[in-house]
């Protein structure tokens, strides 16, 4: 459902005067009048007209009803179910000791916000956070742990299990910086359905061209595991720009951790293969 509002004011008359002389003048000057006109038509807060004069309010910038839930928990048993299968030395102390604690947190998440994130509370996104960081800890053990094996060489000695491990090391990483992602940008996802803040910590290419996105698109999770994924793959930012500090700090240190870790173990393992 869109938002419009039909406070536009007309094109306004200096544009429409200059249109002709300009056309049949200097090209440069017609081009820079279809500017004006092309600029004329889009609202500075990210919004854009209609053929109508009406003015579209794009959903991220409006209330909405919220992401399904479904998702999200889904990305992280996949995470969880990752961690669960890595080597024994790889693991912190037991190999299902922080896997449970992360399964009951993501129970307790499921079951107070089953469905849709609509729901603004304080104590529901501090459970969030602390699932994201215990998954965060665990991952950061084993990835410090397959480094130090790799640099000392008591990892490494067949090429399948060192690429699988990295393999799950790797995908686990992008999984878990996907969810800082999206619980970050704007104060999570509850507060982005309420429109609480519109001022995004991550600029997609749709809102910077609202004229031709759809007026209904709004950033979910899908969108920050792909943001995720080219910033581990391509190790620096895509089509999708971090605004804030925190944004680009948390992006420098996800593309670091995925450079070490590709290029350590792709290095042994051709060394292996060789």
């Amino acid at each position: 459902m869109l938002m419009t509002e039909t406070s536009e004011p007309p094109e306004p008359a200096e544009l429409r005067q200059q249109q002709p002389a300009e056309e049949v003048g200097d090209p440069l000057a017609a081009l820079r009048a279809q500017l004006r006109r092309l600029e004329h038509h889009l609202d500075p807060q990210g919004r854009s007209t209609g053929l109508d004069g009406a003015v579209i309010i794009p959903a991220w910038r409006r209330p909405t009803a919220g992401e399904k839930r479904f998702p999200v928990a889904l990305a992280s048993v996949v995470a969880i179910a990752l961690q669960v299968a890595l080597p024994d030395r790889l693991n912190l102390g037991s190999r299902y000791l922080l896997p449970a604690i992360e399964v009951v947190m993501l129970i307790v998440v499921v079951a107070l916000n089953p469905r849709r994130i609509d729901r603004i509370s304080r104590p529901l996104r501090i459970v969030g956070l602390g699932l994201i960081a215990v998954a965060s800890l665990a991952n950061a053990y084993s990835a410090t742990r397959l480094v130090i094996g790799l640099i000392d060489g008591s990892l490494g000695g067949a090429a399948g299990p060192l690429l699988s491990t990295g393999a799950a090391i790797y995908l686990t990483n992008i999984i878990i910086f996907a969810l800082w992602f999206w619980e970050l940008d704007r104060k999570g996802p509850a507060n982005r359905a309420a429109a609480v803040n519109t001022d995004p910590d991550f600029l997609f290419p749709q809102m910077a061209t609202p004229h031709i996105a759809d007026p209904n698109w709004e950033p979910a999770f899908a969108d920050y595991l792909y943001v995720s994924f080219t910033n581990a793959t391509a190790f620096s930012p895509t089509d999708t720009m971090p605004l804030t500090r925190w944004a680009k700090m948390i992006m420098l240190l996800q593309s670091a951790v995925s450079l070490i870790t590709v290029a350590l173990v792709v290095a042994r393992a051709v060394n292996i293969l060789k």
